[in-house]
């Protein structure tokens, strides 16, 4: 019975190991596509802001905002990357190490 318990035990771990990675591997594939291929699939489209009383717009000038925006999709693209590289630093180990031990005791 400890035998099936640890085999039951080591699979598991292998198979969320590899799913963290491969989960990791498509996020990184993700954020490559948006950046060479797709260019325009993470630009957010802003409306036109309401118009005052006075017959102005409001809120801030048209390059200010345009720079914010690239600053946000910065900042999104080195989210999604963080989060990939995270998966795939926990996922390889515990997949490699899980397996190995699976392939060495069976």
């Amino acid at each position: 019975m400890n035998i099936n318990l640890r085999k039951i035990y080591l699979y598991i771990f292998s198979t969320v190991g590899l799913v963290l990675t491969i989960i990791g591997a498509v996020q990184f594939t993700d954020l490559a596509l948006k950046i060479f291929v797709f260019k325009k699939a993470d630009v957010v489209i802003f409306y036109p802001r309401p118009v005052s009383p006075k017959g102005e717009f409001e809120g801030v000038d048209p390059e200010a905002e345009k720079k914010s925006q690239e600053e946000q999709r910065d900042s999104n693209r080195q989210r999604e990357a963080s989060n990939a590289a995270s998966f795939l630093i926990v996922g390889i180990p515990v997949y490699v190490y899980h397996w190995r031990l699976a392939k060495k005791e069976f």
